[in-house]
């Protein structure tokens, strides 16, 4: 793994579904009571990294998780999906919602796109803008470590980006499955901290 100076132009900040609907307290997840700490803390967490790498000509791109309206407006939820938050209902993670889009502590984004499933790259345009924008680094941060971020970070890693993984810019259900999903991403991704890399990049 490359641990050379972050290069700014190619380099983007991957914000994994940090999302009204997953961490402000009127978003679907908030209302249900399941938005942890730890998940909570992230964006004032990661907005001064956020404002250094844009100042830098670095790149803000956000994973913003989706549910598809169907017929009638209904939304399309995995069964599985659909027995663990039973409290999904039509309009949450709606294109174009309040609830589906990044939350304002982050906000711009430089470039947004939908994803359906765990990992980003699934099925979506993300490798696809990625590439037209020249950018070769992602420093990932979001939520869930041990879902999303785990998923994308490994799918980013075949098709060869280099690879960051922000370890106090992401948060899982638990401190526990935070720390068993960090470990385990060791092998494939440079593991860094908010601060490490704001160091990097004032240097």
């Amino acid at each position: 793994m490359n641990h050379a100076p972050v290069p700014l132009a190619q380099t983007a900040l991957l914000a994994a579904d940090l999302q009204n609907d997953f961490l402000h307290p009127d978003g679907a997840y908030g209302r249900a009571g399941m938005v942890s700490p730890e998940a909570a803390a992230l964006p004032a967490r990661l907005a001064p990294l956020a404002d250094r790498i844009r100042a830098g000509g670095g790149w803000i791109v956000s994973t913003h998780f989706t549910l598809v309206p169907g017929r009638g407006g209904e939304p399309m939820i995995r069964p599985h999906l659909k027995a663990l938050r039973p409290f999904l209902k039509r309009g949450d993670f709606l294109p174009g919602g309040w609830g589906h889009a990044l939350v304002d502590a982050l906000q711009p984004a430089d470039l947004a796109v939908e994803k359906i499933a765990y990992s980003a790259f699934y099925q979506s345009r993300l490798e696809w803008v990625l590439a037209k924008n020249g950018i070769t680094r992602l420093l990932v941060a979001g939520v869930v470590t041990n879902g999303g971020v785990a998923s994308t970070v490994r799918d980013a890693h075949v098709r060869e980006f280099d690879v960051t993984v922000i370890e106090d810019g992401c948060a899982a259900p638990t401190p526990a499955l935070h720390a068993q999903a960090i470990a385990g991403l060791r092998p494939i991704a440079r593991i860094a901290t908010i601060a490490e890399l704001i160091g990097e990049i004032s240097g």
